[in-house]
């Protein structure tokens, strides 16, 4: 079995053998094992970061068998520098989840982890499938875990949040699966991914086909204006589900736009950039309004998922290598700050059983490290120089300015938005003196917690510090990309 299947199928083992084994009074039996299972899952990740050639836009650490012969259906895996760092960010992010749920999930404990872990391995998947099927299923099977995780351990509108999340995504993605059977047909009967980029399309096919493409990825993303489920979702889901959805759940739509959209339907892609470059703007700079006036702390930061998101599907469609490997090291860094943010309010959920801003302030008074973590994801969620926040918003803003003077003033604007409905949240949370009986009684935290927010923090300021690694992963492949998407696929 080769590295991508041991990345996919040790957590999803894992996540069986919890499901199995657990029953009511071995809950701590369960953590243990869903513990190891994602510690194991982040291990197998650990040797494609090393093994990768940096030098070559090839796919690397192939594997192909047969799956489906009757509709030449493979089971086709393998990662480039897009997609690499995907699948052990996939991974951390399960082990950070699994941790910080120690204390606060006591109900259903082997059904929650199990559903965590069957999902990481199901998102690794996408991030790896090389065949349009198989993508396909492994895109429409993290529904499946998400959609529980939300009906089961979410707030008290957690059924209602849960089918919005699933039909938005489910209805945008049957019209991508109308699209695969197109190109399965076009291309001679086959559903590699690598095979359809090359089939010369005719003008109207590609139009169709990339907002076929767009009704999934979009809704995923989501961008701006089918962005209106994720802040209720976010407000139901319990803070792993939070964490998860932002960190990862809602890359595989970004990515979807990479891996489909640009390289099967380039001109199409280059005929409707302005649309998606002013959705993006709208999402950065409009949303980015929204979240000032929020006064639930998750809905603030969700709409802060929004706006950031747009920073990545606005460096895409410029065609600039610089926006492209932007947007994606957006991703991986809003991957560490957006699931840290989650799990800062998670910690204070805990204790307080409150998300309403009005509810807190004065924290730092009671819980002086934990306001210190806090600062340091605030600021990284501002784009702070020295942060992971900083490093894809400065190289979109400066592919903006080099694409058009006010593209690149439209996402500077969303900087400053971005500063203030964060520090302003932090002001009345954390500073000043403490209003409230429910804040003079906190404790600061534990042990446990400590470990999590700062394994979160030292991803922040590495990635901050130093990004040559991220970026140096993906250059080949963006610049060989974009040669693709330069050259007409019109027959």
């Amino acid at each position: 079995m080769g590295l991508l299947s041991l990345a996919i199928w040790v957590p999803i083992a894992f996540g069986a053998l919890v499901l199995l084994l657990g029953r009511e009074g071995q809950a701590q039996a369960v953590r243990w094992i869903a513990l190891i299972g994602s510690l194991a899952g982040l291990g197998v990740t650990l040797p494609l970061m090393s093994g990768f050639d940096t030098s070559s836009a090839a796919m690397q650490f192939v594997e192909k068998a047969p799956w489906i012969e009757r509709f030449n259906i493979f089971y086709h895996l393998g990662v480039d520098g897009i997609a690499l760092w995907f699948v052990p960010l996939t991974a951390f992010i399960t082990v950070i989840v699994v941790i910080s749920s120690w204390q606060s999930i006591t109900e259903r404990v082997n059904q929650y982890m199990g559903a965590f872990l069957i999902l990481s391995g199901l998102m690794i998947g996408v991030f790896s499938a090389l065949d349009g099927m198989l993508f396909y299923v492994f895109f429409e099977a993290t529904l499946i875990p998400m959609y529980l995780i939300i009906g089961i351990w979410g707030g008290p509108n957690r059924i209602y949040a849960a089918f919005k999340f699933f039909l938005y995504t489910l209805m945008g993605s049957l019209l991508t699966l109308i699209a695969f059977i197109y190109l399965y047909n076009q291309s001679g009967g086959s559903f590699d991914i690598l095979t359809w980029h090359q089939l010369p399309l005719s003008g109207t096919a590609q139009t169709l086909l990339f907002f076929a493409l767009f009704a999934a990825f979009a809704v995923k993303v989501p961008m701006w204006p089918v962005h209106t489920w994720l802040p209720d979702v976010h407000v139901e889901a319990p803070t792993g589900g939070s964490a998860v959805l932002a960190a990862i759940m809602l890359k595989l739509g970004a990515y979807g736009f990479l891996r489909f959209s640009l390289p099967i339907a380039p001109d199409a892609a280059h005929e409707w950039a302005w649309l998606m470059i002013t959705l993006s703007l709208i999402a950065v700079i409009y949303v980015g309004l929204v979240a000032i006036v929020q006064k639930d702390m998750k809905k603030l930061v969700a709409y802060s998922s929004v706006a950031h998101m747009g920073f990545v599907t606005l460096g895409f469609f410029m065609f600039n290598p610089m926006g492209v490997s932007g947007g994606l090291a957006q991703m991986i860094a809003h991957g560490f700050v957006s699931g840290a943010m989650f799990l800062c309010i998670g910690v204070l959920y805990d204790r307080v059983h409150s998300r309403e801003i009005a509810d807190y302030g004065g924290v730092v008074n009671t819980m002086p490290k934990f306001a210190a973590f806090a600062l340091l994801f605030f600021m990284a969620n501002c784009g702070l120089p020295g942060t992971a926040g900083f490093v894809g918003e400065w190289m979109v803003i400066i592919a903006g300015v080099q694409f058009n003077f006010w593209v690149g003033l439209g996402a500077a604007i969303a900087l400053i938005l971005g500063a203030s409905y964060s520090l302003w949240m932090y002001k009345r949370v954390y500073l000043g003196p403490v209003t409230n009986a429910n804040v003079r009684q906190l404790t600061d935290i534990n042990g446990r917690e400590f470990l999590v927010l700062s394994l979160l923090a030292i991803a922040v300021l590495y990635m901050g510090v130093y990004p040559k690694p991220f970026t140096d992963a993906m250059d080949p492949s963006v610049a060989q990309l974009l040669a693709h998407v330069a050259q007409t696929k019109l027959p």
